[in-house]
């Protein structure tokens, strides 16, 4: 049920990009889909290095909007109350500067590739996240407590890319961690599941904190009073019911149960599953490194995913448990500057470039892309509580990793700070490029509920951060 349109350019083997090509029809002549993208890539591949350089994603979330002006984008010549009292140094290329609250990250500047023009126009959360997390705009935009349903059901992207490489382990080929992104009042986000494309294609959600003494995912493991004979004895009564409905009509919802059992049994009995999951076997050096709290060792057990061959994890940096109420995670209406200095800056510095440098070390960067945002950025001018506000008419994001030419800045913003000047991109031009790096032509289409072939992004890659 998936197909391909394109645009009127033809292949090196001759064939038409406006022919469409059913994976379904193709696979019964043994052609299966990675044999579809090699074919349909093949010009594009002797242009550029990037497609399909990427095995797996890690896209790290700051819930609350981070402020473009004290990390990736300073404006040291604009007044007091646009530049706020938080300098900007060199990195190690000296063009580009960065807040100076990350000084380990400004030391990896030749590793990552700096979009200073994206831009939503919504300043709530919840819909202009929902454009951020799946490519797609929310209808109707500055639509602040929003939830999921339609006709705002659209995949986030780990759901897609889930839906078209599938499981290459026993665990499933998207997680999120360590919780989903919600609104004060526990009100859950749209655009963080499968949508329409269905739940097999949903990304896990592992609640967890990865930080904590003796840290175990319970869903990965038996429960203390069950035994290995006695989950024995139990998948043979399973098998029994199975023998006895075989041959009966089968309905959808009995369908997917029984692949979900199959997933579930998958990973009880997966030494594969629990070693990733034992962040304990760490060097407690490398633990500290990345930093003990919920965010560094969240990342961490991102890297242990991806190395085992899950092809997407979302790491959300959401709210801690001491985050005041007027100013929860990165959304900095009061405070800003103090925030910054002592609760946001020093964690998120630390476990970024960590795992930067840890990917790096292990041979791992290369084919890992790694994107740093948020669902907005903060307004330009700090308000009366010292805090900056919601503002997504232009704001910053980071790729790094697989397919990334490092050391380049995309875009630039005005003297402000406040509205792109040149390059401005969209989410869709993200999710395009997250895409393209996974090998993932972004004009594949996949079919909705009706049969009806949508595009996977309506965005072009971002062509000048690409190698």
């Amino acid at each position: 049920m998936i197909s391909f349109r394109h645009r009127g350019i033809r292949l090196c083997d001759g064939l038409s990009r406006r022919e469409w090509f059913t994976v379904g029809g193709a696979s019964a002549l043994g052609i299966g889909l990675p044999e579809l993208w090699q074919a349909r890539s093949a010009c594009g591949a002797e242009q550029t290095g990037s497609f399909g350089r990427a095995k797996s994603c890690i896209l790290i979330f700051l819930l609350g909007g981070p402020p473009q002006h004290e990390t990736w984008d300073p404006k040291p010549d604009a007044p007091p109350e646009i530049r706020g009292d938080i300098g900007s140094i060199s990195t190690s290329i000296p063009a580009i500067r960065v807040g100076e609250l990350m000084p380990m990250t400004a030391m990896l500047i030749k590793k990552i590739a700096v979009v200073r023009s994206m831009a939503t126009d919504d300043n709530a959360h919840s819909s202009s996240g929902y454009w951020m997390l799946t490519g797609y705009p929310h209808s109707p935009k500055n639509n602040e407590n929003a939830t999921p349903g339609a006709p705002n059901d659209w995949p986030c992207v780990p759901a897609v890319v889930r839906k078209l490489r599938g499981d290459r382990t026993s665990l499933p080929g998207a997680i999120r961690l360590p919780e989903e992104i919600w609104n004060t009042g526990r009100i859950v986000w749209p655009g963080q599941n499968a949508g329409w494309l269905g739940d097999d294609a949903d990304p896990w959600l592992l609640s967890c904190d990865p930080n904590e003494l003796h840290f175990r995912v319970g869903d990965f493991e038996l429960p203390a009073e069950v035994s290995v004979d006695r989950l024995g004895r139990r998948l043979e009564l399973l098998d029994a019911l199975d023998r006895y409905f075989d041959g009966k009509a089968a309905s959808s919802s009995t369908l997917r149960w029984t692949t979900l059992q199959q997933k579930s049994m998958e990973l009880l009995r997966s030494p594969q599953a629990r070693r990733a999951f034992a962040i304990d076997s760490e060097p407690e050096e490398l633990r500290e490194r990345y930093g003990r709290n919920r965010f560094g060792q969240s990342l961490l057990l991102a890297r242990r995913l991806v190395e085992i061959g899950v092809s997407m994890v979302q790491v959300n940096w959401t709210r801690w448990k001491d985050d005041p109420d007027v100013a929860p995670a990165w959304d900095t209406h009061a405070h800003n500057s103090e925030r910054l200095k002592h609760h946001l800056m020093p964690p998120m510095d630390q476990g970024y470039s960590a795992l930067l440098e840890d990917l790096d070390q292990r041979g791992l960067l290369e084919e890992t892309l790694v994107v740093w945002m948020g669902e907005f950025g903060r307004s330009p001018r700090i308000n009366p509580s010292g805090g900056r506000d919601h503002w997504g008419h232009v704001f910053s994001v980071a790729l790094a990793g697989g397919g990334i030419q490092g050391g380049i800045v995309h875009g630039v913003s005005d003297r402000q700070g406040g509205f792109p000047l040149e390059g401005r991109v969209g989410p869709h031009d993200l999710s395009a490029t997250i895409f393209h790096c996974l090998g993932i032509p972004p004009d594949s289409e996949i079919r909705d509920r009706l049969g009806r072939p949508l595009a996977i992004s309506q965005g072009e890659p971002i062509r000048s951060v690409l190698m």
